[in-house]
């Protein structure tokens, strides 16, 4: 590219014209007097109202914009509103009221009754207050500059189709005691009304109540009553991918089963359901409600584009929720809950409404290991040992926990080895006939006391502790924003180089992080070492049956590889524990290898399990009885 010359013609002559454009906005400037007579209009004004008419034909909610000020404007949304117009004129809609205790902090306006501000101050962390922030050191955010709508749509007696969220509502605050009671009242008398209470104590959770009295021929009973609920989640964390891959709705239904909608654009009807949350991976704004819903649409759609640049992101999903409600008698009551509040897994467990299972700890025993053996343990290290350390002591105490496994399987691959020679004698006498072979293979299984599957059970005995792992270190708030060595959060990736702007590998991401790397390079040594042995106790290769010995070395490359573009976005804590896991488990086999086996005594034994007389359980002498058939009938059908 050419490189521009500095032109100081160029620069004079736009100099001179900014000067010229200073004085000319100078010369603009109202006087003081035009600015105190603006002022003077300005609080002469009176608030601009929204409202919603409707066509009876279609019954389609349109939303106007109303001057009160105007005395025909005025009049026209009073009949537009109907008996829901006693507010008008009293309440300012464009007030809010305040709720809040040291942890949340909850802004409640006067405009629809709703929450339009949720604060997530911070949480109590051995008794004493921690505050809590996003991946950019800013205030942690579930509702705010209108992200999140509440209301209820309903029809009057006279047939006009409202919506609550824009209607006034007006307020009465209250302490009592550790309580603070906000009443938000849509009138339409004094003493009628559409009431939401809440009642925050010192904690998370908000008692909500809806409510109204007078109503009963006011509100049409035939037609449906709707509580709309949406909300579109925040980003908070570094990561986009990462977070929004843990972003979903969650719900409980038909007296305690939990389900989500997942990560697709999906809308789903659901039945008896006594709550709702929107999950924003470390934060959830969840409705609980004590008379279940009857039913439910729930939706979800993903708003993230692939081709943004994450620094653009600024929400993740969009979140909505139409709850028909029904009227006893003409009114409505529902005692409810809010929650908003970090989704952490002890913290929820203690208020014994199921709400745990919004945290994705795995099914079936890979929960039951998170939720009785790594949540404990960790919660335990965590309380006297900073979180890093806390996850190098955890790593060490499951690979010893689990080492007689590992010893097992070294064991079994050992005696393979040794009895290796033997099979393939009996591979290449017998060539020409697999079933005489298989028999023969099969007999000096059971002389030996070897088995090939001895090596392959512990392995899998492995498998549901690993998965409860991965499952636990992206859902433990825990090692949220918890920094050890290079790695600034626990719960997002470290990165030790960041791409240019606008460079990013596919499937690998804009930046590099050092613990998929250690980690890479640990299981490629491990699998090197897992791999030799096995190939040395693998039978040989038969003709027609894949050779395993280079699927072997496949995996021996692929894995590595697998781990460093996969685990380069997921949570420094995840790769910090396999990367400390295998380092151990290779000095575990070591110590096996070195000073535990020794081949010669696991000859001398197979030797001397040789010329024991061996039983056989009913499956062997049925297995057995089976391959003499076999063999039987091969004969016959030569003849």
């Amino acid at each position: 590219m050419e490189e521009k010359k500095f032109d100081y013609k160029q620069f004079i002559g736009f100099g001179l014209l900014a000067l010229i454009g200073v004085f000319w906005i100078n010369s603009m400037q109202p006087s003081e007097e035009e600015i105190a007579a603006q002022e003077e209009a300005e609080k002469a004004k009176t608030e601009q109202v929204t409202t919603q008419t409707s066509d009876p034909k279609t019954t389609a909610v349109q939303e106007t914009t109303v001057d009160l000020t105007d005395s025909v404007q005025a009049a026209q949304y009073k009949n537009n509103v109907g008996a829901f117009s006693y507010n008008v004129g009293k309440v300012n809609l464009d007030d809010v009221t305040t709720i809040e205790n040291d942890i949340l902090s909850l802004k409640i306006s006067n405009k629809g009754g709703q929450i339009v501000e949720a604060h997530i101050k911070g949480q109590r962390v051995k008794g004493e207050f921690s505050p809590l922030k996003t991946y950019d050191s800013l205030p942690v955010y579930l509702v705010k500059d209108g992200n999140a709508s509440f209301g209820i749509n309903l029809t009057t007696a006279d047939n006009r189709v409202l919506s609550t969220n824009n209607l006034p509502f007006e307020p009465t605050y209250t302490e009592n005691g550790d309580s603070k009671v906000l009443s938000m009242k849509l009138k339409v008398a004094a003493d009628k009304y559409l009431e939401y209470r809440y009642e925050m104590k010192d904690d998370y959770m908000v008692d909500f109540t809806i409510r109204s009295q007078g109503l009963n021929g006011i509100v049409n009973a035939s037609q449906p009553v709707n509580m709309e609920w949406k909300l579109k989640s925040f980003r908070h964390a570094k990561s986009v991918t990462y977070e929004n891959r843990y972003t979903d709705l969650h719900y409980e239904y038909e007296d305690g089963k939990d389900s989500y909608l997942g990560q697709a654009t999906e809308e789903e009807k659901i039945s008896d359901v006594t709550w709702l949350g929107y999950k924003q991976h470390f934060f959830s704004s969840i409705l609980l409600t004590d008379t279940a819903f009857k039913t439910a649409t729930l939706s979800t759609e993903n708003i993230v584009d692939s081709e943004m640049a994450e620094k653009d992101v600024r929400f993740l999903k969009k979140f909505g929720a139409t709850i028909p409600l029904e009227l006893k008698g003409g009114e409505l009551n529902y005692n409810m809950d809010i929650y908003n509040g970090p989704t952490d897994y002890d913290t929820l467990t203690k208020y014994d409404r199921n709400l745990d299972e919004i945290v994705p700890l795995g099914w079936g025993i890979f929960g039951w290991i998170n939720r009785f053996f790594l949540i404990p343990l960790f919660g335990l290290l965590s309380a006297f040992l900073p979180a890093g350390i806390a996850v190098v002591v955890m790593t060490i105490l499951v690979r010893l926990l689990l080492s007689p496994v590992t010893y097992k399987s070294y064991l079994s691959q050992a005696k393979m080895k040794v009895i290796r020679p033997e099979i393939a004698e009996i591979n290449e006498k017998y060539k020409d006939d697999a079933m005489k072979k298989q028999q023969e293979t099969m007999k000096l299984y059971g002389k030996a006391g070897v088995s090939p599957m001895a090596g392959c059970i512990p392995a899998l005995m492995q498998i549901p502790v690993f998965y409860a792992l991965f499952m636990f270190f992206p859902s433990a708030f825990e090692l949220r924003q918890k920094s050890f060595l290079w790695a600034e959060d626990l719960s997002s990736y470290d990165t030790i180089y960041q791409f240019p702007e606008g460079f990013s590998i596919p499937l690998y991401g804009d930046h590099i992080s050092l613990f998929p790397i250690l980690a890479s390079i640990a299981i490629f040594f491990y699998m090197r070492m897992t791999t030799g042995q096995q190939m040395m106790s693998q039978q040989p290769a038969q003709e027609g049956m894949p050779d395993m010995s280079k699927m072997m070395k496949y995996m021996m490359y692929f894995s590595p590889l697998m781990m460093l573009f996969f685990f380069n976005n997921y949570a420094s804590g995840l790769s910090l524990y396999y990367f400390v896991s295998n380092l151990i488990t290779i000095g575990i086999m070591l110590v096996i290898k070195n000073y535990i086996i020794d081949d010669k005594k696991i000859h001398a034994k197979i030797e001397e399990n040789k010329k024991k007389p061996k039983k056989q359980n009913r499956f062997q002498k049925k297995m057995a009885e089976m391959m003499e058939q076999a063999e039987a009938q091969k004969k016959a059908n030569k003849k």
